[in-house]
């Protein structure tokens, strides 16, 4: 099978590997789309728990090919060649004390696929039963979402009753767009979203019922200023989702005394910001972080089936596995990329 195949951080091939076959509990799925995030260019460059070789693809949608002994999907079900389903590539040891305590996400075994092990920039990915979900029937430029809503679910999770809350989500990407809509699914009483780029704000005013900001990449401070003027008063809660020092530093002028702001966004390991730690205490503001899932895949699907996500033209640029270099050129810096796929 053709695969994308990274032999060390920034160097990468598209080349033939050996089609690999499921043993017990495993299943062969054939890609059908994955999708690409800004994660992927910290994996190009070794970061986010890259280990090498590695071919990576961690939202993916594919069908079953083929199943080995005793394989069924992440809720029990049976499997059958041919299904549509999505991949959750995370996974913990189940044994740990975070294990035991029900916090997985943070297990010191964590696991990902696209990152630990394998993932979906190839025609081929095994999977473990287990880490698959039935998706028939979701069409699939919403289905490849899935791992994205699987970790927004989990956020939603931590952040509780958003009944009565004010939301702003800075970053208007895929993640930003997910997030708004999430949000308003889970109560937030008014969500405002937040980017520098008309275009995907536009999108988001075209299938989610947010307020949206344009911000001034030259004045973040001023934007952030004008947004809490704008709604009348400052915020509950506020998530980043850019990773972007500048931005994170400048939250806690979105939020209200007692608020609450969230690290969401994947930053640069080496990134770092400066925060007061007497406007943290003089404010009683919570800072933190929300990193990934691995237990909210049926979360995120049962929000698709129920209609509450539309990523309707969010998808602008699919590219075939031998033009995966085009496709990470255009996530770094073509301004009219939205969501981009690759399809094998």
């Amino acid at each position: 099978m053709r695969a994308v195949v990274y032999d060390v951080p920034g160097q990468f091939a598209v080349r033939d590997v050996p089609t690999p076959r499921p043993g017990p509990g495993e299943v062969l799925v054939r890609m059908a789309t994955a999708g690409m995030c800004g994660t992927d260019l910290h994996l190009h460059e070794g970061q986010f728990l890259a280990n090498f070789p590695l071919t990576p693809g961690h939202e993916t949608v594919g069908v079953v090919e083929s199943l080995g002994p005793g394989a069924t999907d992440g809720e029990g079900g049976l499997l059958t060649p041919g299904q549509q389903v999505v991949v959750n590539p995370n996974s913990s040891c189940r044994d740990c004390d975070y294990c035991s305590d029900d916090t997985p996400w943070l297990c010191e075994g964590f696991a990902g696929i696209g990152s630990s092990t394998p993932g979906g920039f190839a025609e081929f990915v095994l999977v473990p039963g287990s880490q698959l979900f039935d998706a028939t029937g979701i069409d699939i430029d919403l289905a490849v979402f899935a791992e994205p809503s699987a970790c927004i679910a989990h956020l939603m999770d931590r952040l509780g009753p958003l009944s009565g809350c004010s939301v702003a989500v800075i970053g208007g990407g895929p993640t930003g767009l997910l997030l708004a809509q999430f949000l308003v699914h889970s109560g937030a009483r008014a969500v405002a979203l937040a980017d520098p780029n008309r275009f995907k704000l536009e999108c988001a005013e075209a299938v989610a019922n947010v307020a949206t900001t344009v911000v001034d990449r030259d004045d973040v401070q001023g934007s952030f200023e004008r947004m809490v003027a704008g709604s009348g008063r400052a915020f509950d809660v506020v998530v980043d989702a850019t990773g972007n020092p500048r931005v994170i530093e400048a939250l806690p002028l979105l939020a209200r005394n007692g608020g609450r702001i969230v690290y969401y966004g994947v930053a640069d390991e080496h990134a770092r910001v400066t925060v007061s730690p007497f406007e943290i205490f003089r404010r009683e503001l919570t800072i933190m972080g929300s990193f990934t899932e691995v237990d909210s895949f049926p979360d995120a699907l049962g929000a698709f089936r129920a209609g509450a996500i539309r990523m309707d033209g969010v998808i602008t640029h699919r590219y075939p596995l031998e033009e995966y270099a085009a496709a990470l050129d255009a996530l770094r810096a073509d301004r009219s990329a939205h969501k981009i796929v690759i399809v094998p």
